[in-house]
């Protein structure tokens, strides 16, 4: 059989044959994962208006430090530097956030979005070498299976929240009692997306269903594979709207907190 040898030509930066608009969806995912993490950035060094009557923020769950009935350890400790602005979110917020950003599928919206690398798929990019994540830095996206860790235990953390958020103080008597607000409906709503989103990890299908390339002959591990594996097809659907939630609990407790918004109660 004949063989023809196609010579591979190296596109131009965004240069592409595609006929569709291309660059709207790294646009999008630009756009929102900036204002993300401006937001996010914001609200951790504010130390303030992160709670409300039960609810607390999960951008500062949990709070290990600080002046808050929630706080575990007490005030902020006696040896913090003057000079080192202090916040119980600043504590906490890099585990969840470096989830995220070794994440697998983040990794394929951001390359896009912010390195251009490439800005899309058959569309050149501005650099002439490829060095993978096998070489310093990306290398260090690996520890994406360890941050999985952290992000379980916040997970529960994050639950045993939303069970606070049901004990109201009366205030006439002072007791608590059951109650359920919007803003436990809101905490609730974003443990289920971010359980999606976090049980869903690529990662943690290969610590619940085997090791290397075998999966595990036992029932429950190969029954937690396929529901880790079904959640896993939703990937980008657990993230972005995990995303918007967690941001979006933080926003109506600060509102709540500074008299903006009333908390309408249900129950």
């Amino acid at each position: 059989m004949a063989q023809v040898f196609v010579p591979l030509t190296r596109r131009r930066f965004g240069e592409t044959l595609r006929r569709d608009a291309w660059y709207v969806q790294p646009l999008i995912a630009f756009v929102i994962l900036s204002s993300f993490l401006i937001y996010a950035t914001w609200a951790a060094f504010q130390n303030a208006h992160y709670e409300f009557g039960p609810y607390l923020s999960p951008f500062y769950s949990p709070v290990l430090f600080g002046d808050s009935p929630h706080s575990w350890f007490g005030t902020k400790p006696a040896a913090w530097p003057a000079w080192l602005p202090f916040s119980p979110a600043l504590l906490i917020l890099p585990f969840p956030a470096l989830f995220r950003f070794t994440c697998y599928y983040y990794r394929g919206a951001y390359y896009k979005a912010f390195w251009a690398d490439p800005p899309n798929c058959s569309v050149g990019e501005p650099r002439r070498s490829y060095l993978g994540e096998r070489s310093f830095p990306l290398i260090m996206q690996n520890v994406h299976r360890y941050f999985l860790y952290a992000a379980l235990v916040f997970l529960g953390i994050l639950a045993y929240d939303v069970f606070k958020a049901t004990q109201f103080a009366d205030p006439a008597t002072g007791r608590t009692e059951f109650g359920i607000g919007f803003g436990t409906l809101i905490l609730a709503l974003n443990v289920v997306l971010l359980g999606g989103y976090t049980l869903g990890c690529h990662s943690l299908r290969h610590l619940v269903g085997g090791v290397l390339d075998n999966i595990s002959g036992s029932p429950v591990r190969k029954v937690a594979y396929d529901c880790s594996s079904c959640l896993n097809r939703s990937h980008m659907k657990w993230a972005w709207t995990s995303l918007f939630c967690v941001a979006f609990a933080d926003v109506y407790i600060r509102l709540c907190s500074m008299g903006v918004l009333p908390d309408w109660r249900i129950l």
